[in-house]
């Protein structure tokens, strides 16, 4: 009976336990939320499996070097900078008006 009165009186039973249950609780509990998260997006992130396919052919097939060969073909010499419209600019009045100082130009 003393002992267990005098653990009711103690700081570090009364505040402490329950302090750290707490905290190591809720780091448990926190983590069964979160991958319930995860597991949700990789449902909604489920493709056709036909579509899946498709991609996963294409993105073995890319291959560095075929790649570099196609840049290399690309003239980069005649390639002209132009700024995309503001937003408070008409775009396709703006890029009438590069177009034709490009034609200007030349």
């Amino acid at each position: 009976m003393f002992n267990l009165k005098a653990l009711q009186r103690n700081k570090t039973v009364k505040y402490g336990v329950p302090m750290l249950l707490l905290v190591v609780g809720g780091s448990f509990g926190l983590r069964e939320f979160t991958q319930i998260r995860y597991d949700a997006q990789r449902i909604r992130k489920k493709l056709d499996p036909s579509l899946e396919a498709k991609v996963n052919v294409q993105k073995q097939s890319v291959i560095l070097e075929e790649e570099y060969e196609k840049i290399k073909e690309v003239n980069l010499d005649e390639w002209k900078n132009i700024r995309g419209p503001r937003p408070w600019e008409d775009s396709k009045e703006y890029q009438e008006q590069q177009r034709t100082r490009e034609t200007k130009k030349d």
